[in-house]
């Protein structure tokens, strides 16, 4: 009787138990799912109607501009209200609010570029038709927030606070979270300066090329890139162009696109937008399709200031000026108020303020007149004039827009405010006192690098340098070198009529011709050796048979990959000696290629003994990572993405619902499918003209942001194999229908 009794408070027990995890599981997470069927209030115009595809696309229609907008904002809310949240609160340095003392450095770096003070300027100068477009998003926004008071997703119950209203202002952040992430060069800029103390200044501009005319562009290691380009009819099955685009970005979950559509009289779009802002940044319409690459253009100037911390006096030209001294609070959860303060002068905020020097930041966003969205423009053109005519007002961040239409037509165009410089040093900081490098405006649109209908039928950009030899102005940025674009034009050429599928093949292509290259130095640099070190017999043959691909399932790719970093920090030695671990620049693999080239004098006494030492390192690493038979080596296990949800991570238990991985890769840094531990392709797009029912697009992860929704993460495993989905658009697969109504 005694043990019975004990069973029946053992099983009561567990019951109690039992029921409290459904009944936080209903509560947090099943409750906060948003309505996608069924009819709703909400203070429209006219009904709008938003039906949801099998992973959960939703396309709205709406008889009036601002109702669609509205509608959109509403629903992107209900599924990424949380990613909205957190991307205008890193952009406006106020993390630290909610999760501690945690957030203290990203928020001071924030704070430092002004986030916030540029998006309230940008309001009061903002085209009285985009804020309209703007406000009416907001509204939606804020009627899911309104509508849902005390089932917000579990994060807000976590961290124990709900979001505030969205503004104009928070969308205008956003924008500006995504011109900050593809702009910033300053730091880089800094590491060049770093390096150049007491070092040899041709070898450093040798590591640091000018990146101008006709100088090797530099190649991406982590810098986020992209792939796009635009085939005419003559090399396609359907006699129609074809259009395709990898945004390459960091991963997070959710991911930064959410795919929608959008209808209403004049405007019938479909693609990825970005959470937070509205309309279709990627994607088509009825008539056209347009992706994009990022430019790389440089448009931050650094200038060393002659300023008294004392007083905030520093010299111009001549004569003094003073700087602004602002002060903040950064609010720090649990924590008392951090205060802020720095000094910004004409050229832009201090980035770096210390006894020895004042450096400070000009940079385009912060410019007067800087900031203009034009994507709904863009989503209701109907033909290149109408394209380009939206493209003018598209001032940053700097991109490289592909396009293709209807009628046959394909076209490319770079954008941007680009400084015109007066003078160049070479991207370190110059001084801020003699006037002498002010920028004189900036490059006028119809003299950017733009193509339309070549006569190849071929237009591909992978962020490579668009800017020919002869251009009219001096040209500086972090551009990829060609590998990339070089590959996706070779594979295009491959095949003589051309299809959606072929297309999202080569935006899953791993072979490096860099990495290749560099692997064929290191056996050809044993070969001349002869007594080759008894310890780089395995890792020789492997290199010599490899085909450069860069398999997650290879050794070869993991004994380069690791030579490679010995190797750039043994250059990196010799021209800034002790420093070479600072080296790690995206334009590294275009210099170590250019060295392996012409090996000049003065770097390596013997370039083939340099070469086989890096390998002879790269062993020895790699043999603590992953044992002592190089053969069994796999680069997947050197490669892992994990992709961790900011908040789910930390809960005990459950965390690897919420979580993506670890998993082994394929790729590289100079692959089509550009791939590494922190970035790859964030959304694959394939646009058929000829049929838009037979495009392609997915995601990397899924469409919503609710860890029990379905399509959390249903669309992994197809990102993962390398596959995709149909872009119903005439012929949508309708599953769930929402009517908004009042």
């Amino acid at each position: 009787m005694h043990v019975d009794r004990i069973f029946r408070v053992i099983n009561i027990l567990l019951g109690i138990m039992t029921i409290s995890v459904l009944v936080a599981v209903y509560w947090f997470f099943w409750r906060p799912l948003p309505e996608s069927a069924g009819k709703i209030d909400a203070p429209v115009e006219s009904q709008v109607t938003v039906t949801r595809d099998g992973l959960g696309v939703p396309s709205i229609r709406a008889a009036n501009e601002q109702d669609l907008l509205f509608t959109q904002g509403y629903v992107t809310a209900g599924e990424r209200m949380w990613q909205m949240d957190g991307l205008r609160r890193f952009a406006a340095g106020e993390l630290a609010e909610i999760i501690g003392a945690a957030g203290l450095e990203a928020d001071r770096e924030s704070r430092k570029l002004r986030m916030r003070h540029i998006a309230e300027q940008i309001y009061t100068e903002l085209d009285p038709k985009e804020r309209a477009q703007f406000a009416a998003y907001a509204r939606g926004v804020n009627h899911y927030l309104e509508t849902h008071r005390g089932r917000y997703s579990f994060e807000f119950a976590v961290l124990g606070y709900d979001p505030r209203p969205w503004s104009v202002v928070d969308s205008i952040l956003v924008g500006l979270y995504m011109y900050r992430n593809l702009t910033t060069s300053y730091p880089e800029k800094l590491v060049k300066r770093n390096l150049s103390q007491g070092a040899d200044q041709a070898k450093i501009d040798f590591l640091f090329p000018l990146r101008a005319g006709t100088e090797i562009p530099p190649a991406g290691d982590v810098q986020p890139g992209s792939n796009a380009w635009a085939v005419s009819g003559v090399h396609t099955r359907s006699g129609k162009p074809l259009l395709s685009n990898d945004m390459h970005l960091e991963y997070s979950i959710p991911g930064i696109w959410y795919m929608t559509g959008l209808e209403a009289p004049g405007l019938h779009a479909a693609g990825v937008a970005l959470p937070g802002v509205p309309g279709i940044i990627v994607g088509h319409n009825e008539q056209i399709a347009w992706g994009v690459t990022n430019l790389h253009f440089d448009v931050q100037e650094l200038y060393l200031e002659k300023l008294d911390s004392a007083t905030g006096q520093y010299l111009f030209q001549g004569k003094a000026e003073q700087a602004l001294l602002e002060r903040e609070l950064i609010r720090v959860k649990g924590k008392a108020p951090v205060e802020f303060r720095h000094w910004i002068t004409r050229h832009g905020p201090l980035v770096v303020d210390n006894a020895a020097e004042h450096i400070s930041l000009k940079w385009t966003a912060a410019q007067s007149g800087n900031f203009q969205f034009p994507f709904v423009e863009i989503d209701r053109a109907k033909n290149w004039g109408e394209f380009t005519a939206a493209l003018t007002r598209f001032p940053g961040p700097g991109q490289n827009f592909v396009y293709a239409d209807r009628a046959g037509n394909i076209g490319y165009h770079a954008t941007g405010k680009l400084p015109v410089r007066r003078n160049y040093q070479g991207g370190v900081p110059v001084d801020g006192s003699s006037g002498e490098f002010e920028w004189d405006g900036y490059i006028p649109f119809d003299q950017l690098p733009s193509a339309y209908n070549p006569p190849d039928g071929y237009i591909v950009t992978a962020n490579q340098n668009p800017f020919g030899a002869s251009y009219g102005y001096a040209v500086s940025g972090t551009f990829a070198a060609p590998y990339r674009s070089g590959q996706i034009r070779a594979m295009l050429k491959a095949k003589a009529k051309l299809e959606p599928g072929d297309t999202l093949r080569i935006q899953k292509d791993v072979y490096s011709e860099f990495t290749h290259f560099f692997a064929q130095q290191l056996v050809a640099a044993a070969d001349r050796k002869k007594a080759m070190n008894p310890a780089l017999s395995e890792a020789i043959p492997l290199l010599r048979s490899w085909n450069g691909q860069m398999d997650k399932d290879a050794a070869a790719p993991f004994i380069a990959t690791l030579a490679f970093q010995h190797f750039r920090r043994a250059m990196a030695n010799a021209a800034s000696p002790g420093n070479g671990s600072l080296y790690e620049t995206q334009m590294s693999t275009a210099a170590v290629a250019r060295l392996l080239r012409e090996r000049p004098l003065g770097w390596f006494a013997d370039y083939n003994e340099a070469l086989l030492k890096a390998l002879a390192e790269a062993v020895d690493e790699g043999r603590r990572m992953q044992g002592s038979v190089v053969k069994k080596w796999f680069y997947g296990r050197y490669l892992q993405l994990a992709v961790n949800h900011p908040v789910g991570h930390q809960l005990p238990v459950v965390a690897h619902y919420f979580d993506i991985g670890p998993v082994a890769m394929s790729g590289g840094s100079t692959t089509v499918k550009q791939t590494t531990a922190r970035l790859g392709p964030s959304e694959r797009f394939n646009a058929d003209l000829g049929n838009w029912d037979n495009s392609l697009l997915n995601l990397p992860i899924g469409q919503s942001g609710h860890v029990l929704s379905r399509h959390y993460k249903d669309q992994w495993e197809a990102y993962y194999a390398g596959t995709s989905f149909p872009m119903k658009f005439e012929h949508p697969d309708v599953k769930d229908k929402l009517v908004l109504s009042r």
